[in-house]
């Protein structure tokens, strides 16, 4: 797609205006008084309560949500949200935005988010939405204060966006239609290969569960510290450099699979190909606690002080890899997960869990079979994670294509 000649040919002459949110939108945040909700305040049922954590590839994921009574709804007006109003996180996450969808409507927001609501006589709220997420509107959104910075509404209010075709409406909103459909396609398509990795992963889980139970008595069960060895990490995150050669492993890392990493110079916990890996200490709905992974080099790994280490201690009795999926997400470890703190688990809870140890044949059965499930599920360079991120590049090349209008004189005020 060529940018000047799509672009010239979608304008046909008309103009393009930058214009500030608060002249197209009305802007509003969560409440701050002594009305915010406690923690002993939440529900387990009723109105949904949308935090920074909620927001997840530009719409509201119910995974952690927390809810409040529709008493205190009430009493938090400032936060009353509507379809497709547009959230911006203007604390934490300063920037992230996502879309709410219709059956978040009536729902209520945390004071780290503010909400946006576009006027849709002169503006499309899919259209606000795709361009807030554009690179250079999210390059010029700064924020204010110290430790945690934060984004104020008198900012977000100056941030400017384009609108081609102002003096004409009903041009401008057919323009923005049109920008909306074929942007739409991109994330549709994505939102398609998303939920087939879901159900992939849905699939993969029952299986492993599957082949991972055993009846009782049917096979022989070990502690954990008869089979393998352990060994805590270190403090590496105070030694971080972009320049060494170490990768830290994290729980970042480990719940992404390496793709977010950190580096140090030094190896203060040396790491060899085969050991386990696994999340001691993680946040409440990090959903990373007990995730392992399996080192695949020699000395090119250390371990942060909330990681664990284990390594088979005779492959006679048990693979390395049949004990990988056993510990990965383990339930006798997730119980221990309270959902409300930060979860750490020690090393005698770990070390106790009972592992099921089949016969070697059947360990290799077993293993052969989560393999293909996890190259299907997980794997960087082939499956479906390789094509999502793949229509996502192209979804996020194609967008700030489309909205790359021509840009106003350099601004003195405001963020953007």
């Amino acid at each position: 797609m060529n940018n000047t000649t799509f672009l010239e040919k979608l304008l046909d002459g008309a103009e393009v205006e930058w214009v500030a949110l608060g002249e197209i939108c009305d802007v509003g945040d969560g409440n701050h008084s002594s009305k915010y909700p406690k923690s002993n305040e939440m529900v387990e049922q009723g109105v949904p309560f949308i935090r920074g954590t909620n927001m997840f590839n530009g719409t509201i994921s119910a995974q952690g949500m927390k809810f409040i009574t529709p008493e205190k709804h009430q009493e938090l007006r400032k936060g009353h949200l509507e379809a497709y109003d547009v959230l911006i996180a203007n604390r934490g996450e300063i920037g992230k935005i996502a879309q709410v969808p219709k059956h978040f409507s009536g729902s209520n927001l945390n004071s780290q988010l503010a909400w946006l609501r576009a006027d849709r006589a002169i503006i499309s709220p899919r259209y606000l939405f795709f361009v807030l997420n554009t690179t250079f509107i999210q390059n010029s959104i700064s924020g204010e204060g110290g430790a945690l910075q934060q984004l104020t509404i008198k900012n977000i209010k100056l941030i400017k966006i384009p609108i081609p075709c102002p003096e004409n409406p009903e041009k401008s909103l057919a323009i923005q239609a049109e920008i909306v459909r074929i942007l739409d396609t991109f994330t549709e398509l994505t939102a398609e290969l998303t939920a087939e990795l879901t159900a992939r992963k849905k699939q993969y889980n029952y299986y492993r569960d599957q082949l991972l139970t055993f009846e009782e008595g049917a096979v022989e069960t070990f502690p954990l510290h008869e089979i393998a060895h352990f060994r805590n990490g270190k403090g590496h995150e105070k030694i971080i450099d972009e320049n060494g050669s170490c990768v830290v492993v994290n729980s970042k890392f480990i719940s992404t699979r390496g793709a977010v990493r950190k580096y140090s110079s030094e190896q203060l916990c040396p790491l060899f190909k085969n050991d386990i890996l696994m999340v001691m200490s993680d946040l409440p709905h990090g959903k990373a606690l007990a995730k392992c992974f399996l080192v695949d080099q020699d000395d090119q790994y250390t371990l942060n002080q909330r990681i664990g280490a284990f390594s088979v201690k005779d492959e006679n009795i048990i693979s390395t890899k049949f004990l990988f999926y056993i510990l990965d997400r383990n339930r006798q470890l997730l119980r221990f997960d309270n959902g409300a703190d930060q979860t750490n688990l020690r090393k005698g809870e770990i070390l106790s869990i009972k592992i099921p140890v089949p016969s070697k044949d059947e360990q290799a059965r077993i293993v052969a079979i989560l393999d293909k499930f996890d190259t299907l599920t997980h794997s960087i360079s082939e499956g479906l994670p390789r094509e999502i991120e793949l229509r996502q590049k192209q979804y996020e090349y194609y967008r700030d294509v489309l909205l790359n209008f021509p840009k106003p004189e350099p601004q003195t005020e405001g963020v953007a």
